[in-house]
């Protein structure tokens, strides 16, 4: 049987690659904190850097959520993370605007 989050995160993967990133699986870095801090994928295009978490979830990814992200990707000097699943409340999406996090659904994720 297949693991439906690596088949999210092969979408994920694939959907990057498209768009002419560099993909990086299972990112461990170490923040500015000292904590060594894990992402599912890093993507670099030309000199810019992000983080992705993708969380395979039958819920909707909460605010909380969003915010650790955020908190993550800061720690280790990584701006404007991405984070991939199901479906977004309107707190986390408000959050993610006012903070420059892109959210994508599997839906916009398409066939990749």
């Amino acid at each position: 049987m297949v693991d439906s989050t690596q088949v999210l995160l092969e979408r994920a993967t694939k959907y990057f690659r498209k768009k002419g990133y560099k993909v990086t699986k299972d990112a461990v870095i170490e923040g500015n904190s000292g904590i060594s801090r894990r992402f599912d994928l890093l993507i670099a295009k030309s000199n810019e850097q992000n983080v992705v978490k993708v969380l395979n979830w039958n819920r909707t990814v909460g605010i909380n959520v969003i915010i650790n992200l955020d908190k993550a990707s800061d720690d280790v000097g990584l701006r404007k993370p991405f984070s991939v699943s199901g479906k977004f409340s309107s707190h986390a999406k408000a959050y993610a605007n006012r903070r420059g996090i892109t959210l994508l659904t599997k839906r916009e994720l398409g066939k990749y």
